[in-house]
């Protein structure tokens, strides 16, 4: 028995970023061209690994399922990677993101403060290898990693505002990165492992004493994720520090708010599924009504603020309730959709974040949006007259081209994206299946909230643009640079690719949602593949 060369890229995306990391750290701060290149190098690397990823996992390994043993140990014992759809997918989505946010980055923000493009890589790496592990430990570590390169990055070209904001970030995750560990012993302590598919064996298999403890160890560690992804009343934070952020950083935030409840989705499809005993469900009902609870609160906090970086916040925080309350629904079909809304939803998000702070070039005076906003108050108006006819300038043309692209997706409306995953969700809750329960009260207000959220957005996110784009007189055409439009071009297309290939899209996620439902079919496929022989490393 041989290791297949294609095997060895389940584990490139970890080492490629801590490779191209370590090695811009050696190099002096001056030397910004050449960091550039290095970096964008490592992320497009990264992109071709995981178009090749999603490949073999779509039709190459056995089951779909790619597995590695770093080291050579066999599970449940050593760090075991495991590709298969979901993950890969989510690996083009990262790689996606980061070359946009590089991109963007490139003229301005990469050069302010020290060390970026290596905190950069460390944060892709961290972010990777979440998205890759098997194993819980590994997965703190991967969290800590990635939480750790973001510290510096949110501080990248502080002011007080961004260090106030910063501090507070680094405190709650701090704060969760305990509640983390405090979990990982309490599962350990009842389980003997922290390999997932093992878990899932032991935790089935658990004696009566033990099962208080072991869900209330996982109920502790939860609490680590969903203060990530930003559940009500765990997710104050997050509109602040979206709003001070610099661009390219609150995009790589979008997805990060977004590993938290992938985590959830793995792990408790995994371990919690149907016919699990004594452990099946557990806490789905939770994970819905949190869910439905944060997209009440982000669809009010939207309507409530007249900021557009903690609208952005907001927008995220809808997004990962709806993500939540889909897991918690529980259902394939609705969680096919699901995922779809998610990834649909991450890149209009930050394409929306990068389009900020081109907009607010836009403004002509510090108090021009106070002064919109009084003229609308008290409804004053120029008096009467003939249009001059004056042009819309190219810049001007493409800021608000782009931003109602993005109030189209994030608010759901039709032909873009945000709307297909919305149609495809209610049609999901609508239409269950064959053996599914017929949609109840959950499933109703799950649709009510989706559709009422979706309302909120479209009234701030139009509230917003007719202040900023129709108060002509209080706004000046920006300066745009070429490698700031590239990447919010770049988003919109892939948004309108997700649009046009939408059928092909849901087909590969249903692929995808049906392998998390059948938590054997990754039972057999890690914990059968033994080591390869020769260096040892297979415990009895």
């Amino acid at each position: 028995m041989s290791l297949a060369w294609t095997d060895h890229l389940i584990v490139l995306p970890v080492l490629l970023p801590l490779v191209a990391g370590a090695l811009m750290a050696t190099l002096p701060e001056g030397r910004h061209r050449i960091k550039f290149a290095l970096s964008y190098a490592s992320a497009l690397g990264l992109l071709a690994n995981a178009i090749a990823l999603v490949l073999l996992a779509d039709d190459g390994w056995p089951g779909a399922i790619g597995v590695y043993f770093a080291a050579n140990w066999a599970a449940p014992f050593g760090i075991t990677l495991v590709a298969d759809r979901l993950s890969a997918l989510m690996l083009v989505l990262t790689a996606l993101m980061g070359l946009a946010a590089l991109y963007y980055a490139q003229p301005r923000w990469s050069r302010i403060g020290v060390h970026f493009h290596s905190l950069f890589q460390f944060m892709l790496m961290g972010i990777n290898g979440a998205f890759l592990t098997h194993d819980i430990f590994n997965l703190f570590v991967f969290f800590e990693l990635m939480l750790a390169a973001s510290y510096g990055l949110v501080l990248h070209g502080y002011n007080a505002a961004r260090l106030r904001a910063s501090m507070q970030y680094i405190a709650v995750n701090l704060a969760a990165a305990l509640l983390f560990l405090i979990g990982i012993a309490l599962i350990y302590a009842t389980t003997g492992t922290l390999n997932m598919s093992d878990l899932a064996r032991q935790a089935s298999a658990l004696s009566a004493p033990y099962i208080g403890l072991f869900r209330a160890g996982v109920a502790v560690m939860a609490l680590a994720f969903l203060v990530k992804c930003a559940m009500w009343p765990l997710g104050f934070w997050l509109p602040t520090t979206y709003s001070v952020a610099s661009p390219p950083v609150a995009v790589m935030l979008v997805l990060m708010t977004k590993v938290g409840a992938y985590v959830i989705l793995r792990i408790w499809l995994l371990v919690f599924p149907e016919g699990a005993g004594a452990m099946a469900q557990f806490g789905y009902d939770a994970l819905m009504w949190g869910g439905m609870a944060t997209i009440v609160f982000g669809a009010a906090g939207m309507l409530a603020t007249d900021t557009a970086g903690r609208m952005a916040g907001y927008a995220a925080t809808v997004s990962s309730g709806t993500l939540l309350a889909v897991i918690g629904y529980g259902q394939p079909q609705v969680v096919t959709a699901g995922l779809y809304y998610f990834v649909a939803s991450t890149i209009a998000i930050a394409a929306f974040v990068l389009l900020l702070e081109l907009i607010e070039r836009m403004r002509a005076a510090p108090g021009a949006a106070l002064l919109a906003l009084t003229m609308e108050a008290y409804a004053v108006e120029d008096s009467p007259a003939e249009p001059k006819g004056k042009g819309v300038p190219a810049a001007t043309a493409f800021l608000s081209l782009a931003f109602a692209a993005c109030a189209l997706m994030i608010a759901g409306l039709p032909p873009l994206s945000g709307f297909v995953g919305k149609f495809g969700l209610f049609h999901a809750l609508l239409n269950p299946g064959a053996g599914a329960a017929a949609i109840g009260a959950a499933g109703w207000t799950l649709m009510a909230l989706v559709f009422t959220s979706g309302l909120a957005a479209i009234i701030s996110l139009m509230r917003f643009g007719v202040r900023t784009f129709w108060a002509s007189e209080l706004a000046e055409p920006p300066r745009l640079h070429t490698a700031e439009v590239m990447p919010v071009a770049a988003l919109l297309l892939v948004s309108v690719l997700l649009t046009v290939k939408a059928e092909p899209v849901f087909a590969y996620l249903a692929r995808a949602g049906a392998d998390l439902h059948r938590p054997a079919l990754y039972l057999e496929r890690v914990l059968a593949t033994p080591a390869l022989p020769g260096a040892a490393k297979e415990l009895p």
